[in-house]
């Protein structure tokens, strides 16, 4: 028997495990970028427009951070700037799923019980591995097609979709390696978002200081992040086919540590070892919230921290938004309608808090499906064998599904709101404001937490589903007006009914709507969880 023994039907049985999941990210991911470039066609005709824009938008350091730099002012440079973020998404799809297909499993004891049969001890790893290349490959392929499909030159298409895909391989094996470091499915998450955020810190700052692209004395920084290398490809300029060998170069050094370490370390054991915990628990831990409040408050305050650069960043960009595309009127209409507002750099933060609000939804159904990852680890058996009730368990777990989002997004508002008040002199009056646009979009994300938590207590086997639908509402609202869906279709977001408070009159009606939503899709998920069966270890 060789250490790869078994792996192909370990790849078989990833692959009916995320039969669902992986299509559908696939699918948004691919249609992005497809989209960009048809609105940028559209809104941009003329290469003068297009010169204008790229002045506009490349001089800005704070659009140049968050998106990455552009090289040119062709259609296909600008849709490669602003699907700049694409490539943090498949990174982190990359980690996530290769962890847990991988740490997650030993953890919950699965990968011991396939260990008795005919197992080789890398197949685990390897099949993670596999599954994910294959993904991120045909993630590649088909955002290089699309873009064919959309009018784009053949050569920039297949650079930029290689660019992709290369970027999840190298995170999926960052995420093999972290597999090996922490006993814990959370530890090596953990550590392997700690990267990720590494690398964009990285890319961030070097892309702000690197002059929008065209060389700069900080942009250094971007060539060491593997979020760097996708755009210094330059597709649709002067392409630069050998950065391509920077992520296979990285991805077979981390491959070449993950391995070794893989077999050197026991089954379930991780390089790191747990620290010993006191003899007797604190004060805080004798219920279910002081419980919950130890599981998530080191996911609550990352994801903290990390809303408020980012709120930063986008309010800093703000104004400089609204100028870059002063002189186009049917983008300001467009920037108008997803705004609320007519004024330009409104419409703009308007916007962008929409976007982060599905983030912050996503944080929602995590801390959601936190709980059924402690059920399924068999840490909830010996908990409601206490005195501790079914409801109060998964409340203490919903608490933070709901705190969460809140928490989050008002530290967005607040941090966009300075930013762009000291950006107008004006942060005693923009900071409240931009604080209750932030506050808007809560609502919405509860009713997604809300959906999640329902899956949890009803349908646990298909509580991942809650992701599908956080992909489909970000379809929904990158492209459903491109697309030109009918309202029934964007209706179906809750996103789409948050009121756009920024620079026109709204109501509290819709966001009381949205909130009594949630509420009962939590109530439904207490009541529904207190009378399924709980598995038993």
């Amino acid at each position: 028997m060789s250490a790869f023994t078994g792996t192909w039907h370990l790849v078989r049985l990833i692959l009916r495990r995320d039969r669902v999941l992986l299509p559908i990210w696939i699918l948004l991911l691919t249609v992005l970028p497809a989209g960009y470039a048809s609105t940028y066609a559209g809104l941009y005709p003329t290469e003068a427009e297009r010169a204008a824009y790229l002045a506009g938008t490349a001089s800005n350091p704070s659009i140049v951070a968050l998106l990455g730099p552009v090289y040119g002012d062709s259609v296909g440079a600008l849709t490669v700037q602003r699907a700049g973020l694409l490539a943090l998404i498949v990174g982190l799809i990359g980690v996530l799923t290769v962890v847990r297909h991988t740490r997650t499993e030993e953890e919950a004891g699965r990968r011991e019980l396939l260990g008795a049969t005919v197992l080789g001890r890398y197949a685990g790893l390897t099949a993670a591995l596999l599954v994910t290349y294959a993904a991120s490959v045909l993630l590649g392929l088909l955002t290089a097609g699309g873009l064919v499909a959309a009018g784009l030159p053949g050569a920039g298409s297949v650079l930029f979709g290689a660019g992709v895909a290369l970027t999840g391989v190298a995170f999926a094996t960052v995420g093999g390696l972290t597999a090996q470091l922490t006993e814990s499915a959370s530890g090596a998450r953990g550590i392997g978002l700690g990267v990720l955020g590494l690398a964009f810190v990285l890319r961030l700052g070097g892309d702000a200081g690197g002059s929008g692209g065209t060389g700069g004395s900080a942009e250094w920084l971007s060539w060491l992040s593997p979020l760097g290398w996708a755009a210094r490809g330059r597709a649709y300029a002067d392409e630069r086919w050998w950065v391509l060998l920077l992520p296979v170069l990285f991805s077979v050094v981390v491959a070449l540590v993950a391995y070794p370490v893989s077999v050197r370390r026991d089954l379930g054991a991780g390089v790191f070892p747990s620290r010993l915990g006191p003899a007797t628990a604190g004060a805080g831990l004798a219920g279910p919230f002081g419980l919950a409040w130890r599981l998530h408050r080191g996911q609550l305050l990352g994801w903290t921290v990390g809303f408020g650069l980012l709120g930063l960043v986008l309010g800093g960009a703000a104004d400089a938004a609204g100028d870059a595309v002063q002189g186009n009127q049917q983008l300001a209409e467009i920037l108008s309608r997803l705004g609320g507002s007519s004024a330009l750099a409104e419409a703009y933060l308007g916007g962008t808090l929409s976007l982060t609000a599905l983030a912050a939804a996503g944080y929602g159904i995590q801390a959601a499906l936190r709980a059924r990852a402690e059920e399924t680890a068999g840490r909830v058996e010996p908990l409601l064998a206490t005195a501790v009730s079914r409801p109060r368990w998964l409340a203490a777990h919903l608490v933070f599904a709901l705190l969460g989002p809140a928490v989050v997004l008002a530290v967005a508002g607040l941090a966009t709101g300075l930013a762009y008040g000291i950006s107008v002199s004006d942060v005693g009056g923009e900071l409240p404001r931009l604080l209750g646009a932030g506050l808007a979009q809560v609502p919405a994300a509860w009713v997604l937490a809300g959906l999640a938590a329902l899956l949890v207590g009803w349908l646990p086997r298909l509580s991942g589903g809650a992701w599908a639908v956080l992909a489909g509402c970000l379809l929904l609202g990158q492209l459903g007006a491109v697309l030109k869906l009918d309202q029934w279709a964007l209706d179906l977001s809750p996103f789409t009914h948050t009121p756009q408070v920024l620079g026109q009159d709204w109501s509290v009606t819709p966001l009381a709507a949205l909130t009594a939503a949630a509420a009962a899709l939590l109530t439904l998920a207490l009541l529904t969880f207190q009378k399924r069966d709980i598995p038993t270890t």
